[in-house]
């Protein structure tokens, strides 16, 4: 009787649009490892601010989550469901892979407004739907966006941490984020092994965390906690963390309950 493949979320920091050779050497070790399923959530911050900047707009971010008023989300769903998206898929398509870009709606999370403060700012409500394990197992690659949207219809930009978080929690599938960074670090800026619930509310009380890598540390955590096992922080500038984290190696930073 065939074993079930494993699966895996891999959450890739939008960071990784700007360096080709990490991201093509990112989806090639995907494709040496055949044995398992992959789901790929992407941001794009990054592509999000250079177009809201040509536009015109300034940018705000609150506790580490970008502020997406009505009229800025045009071109934050143009950058994220489009433009990274397609970017994604073409570096999937070059090392051999069968991607399908979507956005989390298709991948059966629907979105509601998080904090009106924030505007277009949604935040993750499982609906049954999903065409992710349709997909995986016509042996296709999920890569999907954090835009979302409600019963309504209206759009929203999630948090592709907590957009992660949510598929892998639908899928019971083991969860990676790839950020531009090798570990959470502590106070002298060494990288941290392994984080738990006391440890990281000490350091976000002290300061140590904050930002951007709050969120991240905080989803990893509630992650960590539906999940019930570790989630891993590791870096995308070193494609063979990858390839570790795929072999049950210990790289990055951990998060535990």
């Amino acid at each position: 009787m065939a074993t079930a493949k494993k699966t895996w979320v891999i959450k890739l920091g939008g960071a990784v649009l700007n360096n080709l050779e990490a991201l093509d050497a990112l989806f090639a070790a995907l494709a040496s490892k055949p044995d398992a399923h992959y789901v790929v959530v992407h941001g794009g911050g990054a592509l999000v601010d250079r177009w809201l900047h040509d536009a015109g707009f300034a940018t705000a971010k609150h506790q580490g989550l970008r502020i997406s008023p009505a009229e800025q989300m045009p071109y934050i769903v143009g950058a994220l469901a489009g433009c990274a998206n397609k970017q994604l898929v073409g570096a999937a398509l070059k090392n051999a892979l069968q991607p399908v870009g979507i956005s989390l709606y298709e991948a059966g999370v629907q979105a509601q407004q998080k904090l009106k403060a924030l505007g277009c700012v949604g935040e993750c409500e499982e609906v049954p739907g999903s065409i992710v394990p349709s997909l995986l197992e016509n042996h296709r690659l999920p890569v999907v966006s954090s835009i979302s949207f409600d019963s309504e219809g209206n759009w929203y930009n999630v948090n592709a941490d907590e957009a992660a978080a949510a598929i892998a929690k639908q899928l019971q599938a083991e969860l990676i984020f790839m950020t531009d960074v090798e570990a959470v670090l502590d106070q002298q800026g060494q990288p941290l092994h392994v984080l738990s619930a006391q440890h990281i509310s000490q350091l976000i009380e002290q300061g140590v965390i904050s930002g951007g890598m709050e969120v991240k540390v905080k989803t990893s955590l509630l992650a960590a906690q539906h999940l019930r096992r570790g989630v891993y922080i590791s870096s995308w500038l070193k494609p063979q963390n990858l390839i570790a984290l795929l072999n049950g190696e210990h790289v990055g930073t951990q998060i535990t309950i």
